[in-house]
């Protein structure tokens, strides 16, 4: 049940076709897995936390900089130095108190990506190097769960969501490459597809819409331009191969 606050919290959200309080519902119900808390993760975090889904578990590993504020919206100068987890809950829990945040300071890897996203509806990939993105590609497929994939480089963004066992993963699209460089961005960039991964997430816990499954969306913001790719499926995929 809604409470008489978040009736009025929420009351222009509920007023779209199709949503309507049973979907205002099922946001409230949702637990959201969000990796990292840095460029992606904090519009990411921002819009569902304002959307009213019901808990996100945010987990990173790093400390605030004076170069990630160009991107890091969560993060401001005098929050330099604290660890991002502390920094992103302070800030989403005066946002919004009927969220709860939940934070882990540890860094993803493969021995404990199954513990730290366990219970969880969905992944939101908020990382910036893909084999983090192959360990929650890989976990996404374990547990049959959705996953969804955003990425940034400069002005040009791509997302793609993920739903194990009826469409591609992230492993069919990217084949297992690995690049180890580190990414320039502009902080716009990330903004724009963390809007477009939170869409989707709201979509699919609603119920509402087309997902963006199968179909990967790249963003070229110099050009103003998005270009949508079909992918499918890799039947020899060693992640999600049937």
């Amino acid at each position: 049940m809604l409470s008489p606050d978040e009736m009025v919290r929420y009351q222009r959200q509920i007023t779209i076709p199709g949503l309507g309080e049973a979907g205002q519902e099922k946001l409230k119900k949702a637990r959201a897995f969000i990796a990292g808390a840095g460029g992606l993760a904090s519009p990411l975090a921002i819009y569902l936390a304002a959307a009213g889904v019901g808990t996100l578990r945010i987990v990173d590993g790093d400390t605030v900089e004076l170069g990630n504020l160009n991107r890091q919206i969560l993060h401001w100068t005098r929050d330099i130095g604290r660890h991002k987890i502390d920094s992103a809950a302070e800030k989403l829990r005066a946002l919004n108190p009927e969220v709860e945040i939940e934070t882990v300071r540890e860094t993803i890897d493969d021995a404990n990506i199954a513990d730290l996203c366990s219970g969880f509806d969905f992944i939101m990939d908020a990382v910036d190097n893909l084999p983090t993105r192959y360990i929650l590609n890989r976990a996404a497929v374990k547990k049959k769960v959705p996953i969804f994939h955003g990425a940034i480089s400069g002005f040009e963004g791509r997302a793609m969501t993920i739903l194990p066992g009826r469409s591609a993963c992230l492993m069919c699209l990217y084949r297992g490459v690995v690049v180890s460089s580190k990414t320039p961005v502009i902080g716009v960039t990330p903004g724009i597809i963390a809007c477009i991964q939170a869409t989707e997430a709201i979509k699919y816990i609603t119920g509402i819409g087309q997902l963006l499954v199968n179909r990967f969306l790249v963003y070229d913001g110099l050009n103003m331009r998005f270009t949508e790719i079909k992918v499918v499926r890799d039947p020899h995929c060693k992640e999600c191969g049937l």
